[in-house]
């Protein structure tokens, strides 16, 4: 019964902590059980004590408690440390515990000023397994290229509101129990339940506003939660609601299509292709809630049915005013270099010749939305006092949307020649572009183009049972076998998309059809980022830019269908696992493992049938981008998946976590199913991979922890992953019918072709965790935590998203009537994916946040969340052999002002 009774203790600690702006309710995450399982030793725990607790010291204290108590390596935030942590979603609490980095953005969209991603040890976030209660999400994204392009496996955090959140449990060191997906570690939000709570009526409202200083803009917060439940704790119902606006701003600079080569006094040399000035405006909504209804019918059976949905509206239309080079060089124009240095113009300018000398997007994108839901329906059954059974029934669905983007491309006149001055890879590229920048009248609408898919709906659904079952035993080292399976059907699948284009029939090139009336850039634009750019830019709106292409554009759904960007992923995932639980003497932990075994069915196109597939339809006429197959490729793998955990407690304050285990993530979608492009006459070409294998990774975890006092912990681990099959790109030889062979020989000819593809190599992660938390007095306190990570991939190639160095520092001041939290996260440059040809970096970036609250009376109370508060630069440069490293893009996006005022009841 002692592992029994370790979970008793962890939840009675759990009980005794409230929710501190609102309500009192329970913790509910020891681990070494699921989230309901927990819950079940949490309702014997009430019955032996309860105590109202709130406050940052207490909720800091509660975590600390519940991490000690746990048997495999976890970091835990509770709601009032969430409360009270400058932290508008999830993401943003998490980032400040050591081992977790965050990203702003999921695709090539370059960052913005919410935290969307998360990703543990040194690893992308794809890695990473987001789950909800124990179960996995549904999710979507609102940028394009997320949907259709770049197409992962992680959760997107901006449907994610820390308003929700209970607690949230981020397991860095694999059971067997957990579901599997996350190679690099698992992150387990855990919402509130009814019956935690310790009145029959409680509520709350935050009404409130968010200012952000870049759009100059102030747009309405509201946030709700109302429980009931009867005196006899048996039948509770909670609902909860959020919506929430927000003006978003970004200032940029980009450098389009790379760095291109030329001959200057007879030797190669490359210089900036384009050079935009990108300003990016975004309205963002987000609304949504809770439901859950808990009922228990007996003293032995919990019933709970649980929803969540949340929607984030992201309409937004994004300028790029561009420096063209590449076209005025080919159209008579000449280039003179002030400076060369590692064989690059770093200094030239461009004159003569008839070409346009710069090229103008505007994209505007009504709209573009994401969307997560799930419904769960959970039993919770304790047979006998020593066998408990849990079941579970879920679906979940999330979505992408861009329904419509209207677009323009234009260039500006020729031969008005045109400079740059590149300064380094800290500061944006100062350069100049002649003509009137400052109205359409320099621009050429026969020399652009009308472009932007439409009708994108991206779906990713799964639907799921689960059965988990405890038996307890009576004395002896072991106290209790965990079981249970698990089958789930996932599906990711864009099924269709229009590539618009102009409409040759229509006025589209004569420049009198083009509305006369504009805006114009702010007119900080250039300063905000510290360069020197043309201006002021002028640009049409959102309803001009709608009227223009529901004029002059070709919308038809047959022949400007887009089957690039169309693909489907099913899996049919099956999953088993034992897990033998321990506790003798200073020792305790746990040993299991998982079989996993998923069926793959992997729908993708291509120029020419694949000689990999199951099944090939075609060729598909009708696109004015060609004909066309649609193939499909069938397979399955299974896996065994071991894991153990020893914790060895040499005294009440000083503990030693050993761990070892193999975790598993499946590819991405868009590396199973990306088109696949072979072009007959070089036999080259490019695509997804429908064979990758799952990556497997071997981990070995060490920490000693020493809670020092009820607050104080002073921790330091050392971790290593061995990355099998993880996920690179590279060459290799595939098979597809040569269509022009076959034409001429009258029979099916098959060829091997060159393709540029993802790949499976292997990688490593070494890393180091240091730890501190330290009360000082009765009101203060410090935390500082440390990362080390040292990633590669086969041939020295860097691993996605590792940054050799993060850190945190935070102080927090608490009285009975006042609080206050400074914050202060960083993360060195890491590797963040492919631009065309060339591989990118963001460069380290750090972040300043604060958080200030103020209890008016035992009801009310006002509180102050300022983000991003140094207003920090996001960089990125490029690396090519060519050229080594050059300048890529630079954003600002600005600080923003939360100001909330808080009722409870």
């Amino acid at each position: 019964m002692s592992h029994r009774k370790t979970l008793l203790a962890a939840s009675i600690i759990a009980s005794l902590c409230f929710n501190g702006s609102l309500q009192a309710q329970d913790a509910t995450q020891p681990s070494g059980t699921t989230s309901a399982q927990s819950r079940a030793d949490q309702a014997k725990a009430k019955e032996l004590a309860t105590v109202t607790v709130v406050g940052i010291r207490n909720s800091e204290a509660e975590s600390l408690q519940l991490k000690q108590a746990a048997d495999s390596h976890v970091e835990i935030v509770t709601a009032e440390d969430i409360g009270k942590l400058p932290a508008k979603n999830v993401a943003d609490t998490l980032q400040r515990l050591p081992g977790v980095n965050i990203s702003s953005s999921s695709a090539s969209e370059g960052g913005f000023d919410e935290n969307d991603r998360v990703s543990l040890r040194g690893t992308n976030p794809s890695l990473t397994q987001t789950l909800v209660n124990g179960h996995t999400i549904g999710t979507g994204d609102w940028f394009v290229l997320s949907q259709v392009q770049t197409v992962g496996r992680s959760v997107s955090y901006t449907l994610l509101p820390s308003e929700i959140v209970s607690q949230v449990v981020v397991h860095k060191s694999s059971e067997a129990r957990i579901v599997e997906g996350g190679a690099a570690g698992s992150v387990d939000i855990v919402t509130r339940k009814p019956l935690e709570f310790a009145k029959p009526i409680t509520g709350e409202v935050s009404v409130g506003g968010v200012y952000s200083d870049l759009p100059d803009k102030t747009k309405p917060q509201f946030s709700g939660l109302f429980n009931w439940k009867n005196d006899a704790n048996t039948l509770g119902v909670m609902l909860q609601g959020f919506y929430e606006k927000r003006s978003l701003q970004r200032n940029g600079q980009e450098v389009v299509g790379g760095y291109l080569p030329t001959t200057v006094g007879g030797n190669t040399v490359y210089y900036p292709n384009e050079i935009g000035a990108v300003l990016f405006t975004q309205q963002r909504k987000r609304k949504g809630g809770v439901i859950d209804l808990e009922f228990k019918p007996t003293d032995n059976l919990t019933l709970d049915l649980n929803g969540f949905y949340s929607k984030l509206e992201a309409d937004n239309y994004n300028r790029n005013y561009m420096m063209w080079a590449s076209n005025a060089l080919a159209n008579g124009g000449v280039l003179t270099p002030n400076a060369i240095r590692n064989n690059v113009v770093t200094s030239g300018s461009i004159a003569g010749g008839t070409g346009a000398y710069g090229v103008y997007d505007q994209i505007s994108r009504p709209g573009a939305a994401s969307e997560s839901k799930y419904l769960t329906l959970e039993a919770n059954w304790r047979a006998t006092d020593h066998l408990t059974f849990t079941g579970q029934v879920g679906t979940t669905r999330g979505t992408g949307s861009s329904p419509t983007q209207d677009v323009i491309e234009l260039g500006t006149a020729g031969g008005a020649g045109a400079s740059w001055n590149m300064r380094g890879l800290d500061k944006p590229i100062n350069w100049t572009l002649g003509g009137d920048n400052a109205s359409p009248s320099g621009i050429l609408p026969s020399a652009g183009w009308i472009f932007g898919g439409q009708g994108i709906k991206v779906k990713d659904k799964e639907d799921w049972a689960q059965f988990d079952g405890e038996l307890a035993f009576d004395g002896g080292a072991f106290s209790s076998l965990q079981f249970g399976a698990r089958y789930a059907k996932h599906t990711r699948e864009n099924p269709f998309e229009i590539a618009q284009g102009p409409n040759f029939a229509s006025d589209w090139t004569n420049p009198a059809a083009y509305p006369t009336t504009y805006g114009r850039y702010p007119g900080d634009f250039g300063s905000s980022l510290g360069g020197s750019f043309p201006g002021p830019i002028w640009f049409y709106s959102p309803a001009q830019l709608a009227a223009i292409d529901a004029a002059f554009a070709n919308r038809d759904p047959v022949t400007r269908f887009y089957f690039n960007d169309v693909y489907k992923v099913e899996e049919k995932d099956s999953a088993a696992y034992l897990q033998l639980n321990f506790q003798s003497g200073i020792a305790s932990g746990n040993i299991g493992v998982r079989y996993v075994k998923t069926k793959e069915d992997i729908g993708y196109t291509s120029t020419a049938p694949d000689a990999l597939a199951s099944t090939v339809t075609g060729p598909i006429l009708g696109s004015a981008f060609g004909d066309y197959f649609w193939n499909t490729y069938k397979h399955s793998y299974d896996k065994f998946l071991p894991s153990a955990n020893l914790k060895l407690a040499f005294t009440d304050e000083l503990l030693l976590r050993l761990a070892a285990s193999q975790t598993m993530t499946r590819p991405d979608y868009s590396a199973l199913a990306g088109y696949v492009s072979a072009d007959d006459l070089t036999h080259t070409g490019s695509g997804g991979n429908p064979q990758l294998k799952p990556l497997i990774s071997t981990n070995f975890d060490a920490a000693v922890e020493w809670y020092f006092a009820t607050r104080g912990l002073l921790s330091a681990g050392v971790y290593a992953m061995n990355l099998k099959d993880y996920i690179n790109f590279g060459n290799e030889v595939r098979r597809f019918k040569d269509m022009q062979a076959s034409a001429a020989a009258g029979q099916d000819v098959y060829s091997d072709y060159l393709i540029s593809v993802p790949k499976n190599v292997n990688g490593q992660v070494r890393g180091v965790e240091l730890n501190y938390i330290q009360p000082v007095g009765e009101y203060f306190g410090v935390q500082a935590n440390y990362t080390y990570a040292d990633g590669h991939a086969t041939g020295d190639v860097p691993l996605q998203g590792t940054s050799k160095n993060t850190y945190n520092v935070s102080g927090y001041f608490e009285n009975d009537r006042f609080n206050g939290r400074i914050s202060y996260t960083y993360r060195s440059e890491f590797y963040a994916g492919v631009s065309r040809t060339d591989t990118y970096f963001q460069q380290g970036i750090g972040n300043l946040a604060a958080s200030f609250g103020y209890k008016i009376n035992d009801w009310m109370a006002l509180s102050l969340d300022a983000m991003n508060l140094n207003n920090p630069k996001l960089k990125y440069y490029t690396k090519n052999d060519a050229y080594g490293k050059q300048p890529y893009a630079f954003y600002v996006n600005g600080r923003q002002y939360y100001l909330n005022l808080r009722f409870k009841f």
